[in-house]
């Protein structure tokens, strides 16, 4: 198969993707048509069926693989399809591994390396917390691994809650290196827990979308929830320590406007949400470079508030 990625302007597309979603429009002039985003492990592009009615296009609906005939044309400087033709496909035309992104890096080695800073823990109690989430709680295992950090922007595949979780507390074994007054311990601890609420606020693949509890309460409030009810179990757990805990997930977004219920008070939560943000952002830039060939100046993007340049290396 063609992957999305090997798409440009002016390609034929013949092949089997996954209907990511499916929306029925209708165009100024009243005219029925439907907008599709089609989705393989290289990435997702949008397509349009202007004529719903025609012969050619089979019924289908979101997460439906189907067989989708058309042109790649550009609209505002992004690839789209103008859909001719399109099949709904049955079990073994297909293989789903090809339409799930997946992370680049080994889900299990980095587990394990994420492991790795739980058995360095030396607060019996820190420990104990994060052995319940990540070594006993079988069910959060298997979502923690699956799971992407967001539904877009950075880390939105297989594996992307893992890789940036280890990436955070990466960033904050280096700040304790720098800055001995961060208390080690809780700082990792937070890094670790800090994005366990996104196995309840986003659905897995194929879906990776927002449930109604992520769309009602957020992460930071369904982790810090998360945290609290482990903490009930542990004996003698003490309640400063679980109150910087949870203030340091309440706090990791940094500022009201970006979703944080508390600004940091605390220099764990300050280095935190230093980490998490240069992370995602990193991320980010690295997957909007890999998404194009170009070079040079790319435009405006709202996300960073500034015109971006792509540099190659010589």
């Amino acid at each position: 198969m063609k992957y999305i990625k090997d798409y440009k302007e002016g390609d034929r597309i013949l092949g089997i993707y996954l209907c990511k979603h499916k929306q029925s429009a209708i165009t100024k002039n009243g005219k029925a048509y439907d907008n599709v985003i089609l989705q393989d492990k290289t990435g997702t592009l949008d397509a349009k069926v202007w004529d719903p009615n025609n012969p050619g296009i089979g019924e289908f609906d979101s997460l439906d693989y189907i067989e989708v005939h058309g042109d790649i044309t550009s609209f505002q400087n992004s690839l789209q399809v103008n859909v001719k033709r399109v099949r709904k496909c049955q079990e073994g035309e297909y293989d789903p591994a090809d339409y799930l992104p997946v992370s680049r890096k080994n889900i299990e080695e980095m587990y394990t390396e994420l492991s790795g800073y739980i058995k360095a823990i030396e607060n019996p109690y820190l420990k104990m917390l994060l052995e319940a989430f990540f070594v006993k709680d079988a069910g959060f295992i298997k979502a923690f691994k699956q799971s992407s950090a967001a539904k877009t922007v950075h880390h939105g595949f297989v594996g992307g809650l893992l890789e940036h979780t280890l990436s955070v507390t990466k960033l904050c074994e280096y700040y304790c290196s720098a800055y001995p007054l961060l208390k080690k311990d809780l700082l990792i601890s937070a890094a670790i827990c800090h994005d366990i609420g996104k196995v309840k606020e986003l659905s897995l693949f194929p879906e990776n979308d927002y449930t109604d509890d992520g769309q009602l309460l957020g992460h930071i409030v369904m982790g810090t929830e998360m945290v609290a009810e482990k903490i009930k179990d542990i004996e003698g757990f003490p309640p400063v320590l679980a109150g910087e805990l949870k203030h340091c997930i309440l706090a990791h977004h940094g500022e009201y406007e970006f979703g944080s219920p508390k600004k940091p008070a605390i220099m764990e939560a300050m280095a935190l949400n230093f980490a998490d943000n240069t992370d995602a952002k990193m991320q980010t830039f690295t997957e909007l470079l890999n998404n194009t060939k170009e070079t040079g100046w790319l435009g405006f993007n709202r996300l960073f508030e500034s015109n971006l340049r792509a540099t190659r290396m010589e």
